[in-house]
């Protein structure tokens, strides 16, 4: 009987994971290398993204000036609740939410609850339900120049945003949202991981301190 086989038996309670850090820290790439350790279907990765609150009855003027880097663009609501269903191995719908038109759409996505549950998204740590759910806390960090770089790269292909408007809504919101509201989560941390998805050592860390807790937990 091999690790992951073991793993998945002796599992008898869920495990609530948050990652949090700034746009571009790299957090997609840390949520995805510790899923690649962990045994296969054991993850399910709940996005912030998908419960921003939907906003297509708004113009092309006013969608413009959405400030999705402050705590109320989220739908808390929903999120926290969404989370309590998992806990209780029920199955949600997940909202499916598109930049370019600032709205949800009428469909959503069926998402099971596994042993591991991972919340990740650039605000989550500023919910204090939310944070009181998670076992363990992750904050992704970056320098401020790859930041930027990333999210240039990611806006201009994903999100249709022209060059110099991608600098101005990081400069009017990103920026300034990042250092009121995103940098100061680091203290609910209880892990920290420096350069983002390149720190192989700190996923690995991560990855076997999720594996200790699940032990853990197991045993109660």
């Amino acid at each position: 009987m091999n690790i992951k086989t073991l793993f998945l038996l002796k599992t008898k309670r869920m495990l609530i994971i948050g990652i949090a850090g700034g746009s571009g820290s790299g957090k997609t790439t840390v949520v995805k290398k510790i899923i690649d350790l962990l045994p296969e279907n054991s993850v399910t990765v709940i996005s912030q993204d998908a419960y921003y609150k939907d906003n297509g009855h708004l113009s092309v003027e006013e969608r413009a000036k959405i400030n999705f880097d402050h705590p109320s663009s989220i739908e808390f609501e929903l999120l926290n609740k969404h989370i309590d269903e998992l806990k209780e191995n029920k199955s949600i719908e997940m909202p499916i939410y598109s930049y370019l038109t600032c709205s949800r759409a009428k469909e959503t996505s069926s998402v099971e609850a596994h042993e591991v549950v991972i919340i990740e998204g650039i605000l989550i740590l500023t919910n204090k339900k939310l944070r009181d759910k998670m076992d363990i806390k992750i904050f992704v960090d970056a320098e401020a120049d790859d930041r930027l770089m990333r999210v240039i790269r990611r806006d201009m292909e994903e999100r249709g945003r022209a060059y110099n408007k991608t600098l101005e809504h990081y400069s009017t919101w990103v920026k300034p949202m990042h250092q009121l509201f995103i940098e100061p989560t680091k203290r609910f941390a209880d892990i920290i991981v420096p350069q983002g998805g390149a720190n192989l050592v700190a996923i690995d860390l991560v990855a076997s301190k999720i594996h200790q807790t699940m032990a853990e937990k197991s045993k109660k």
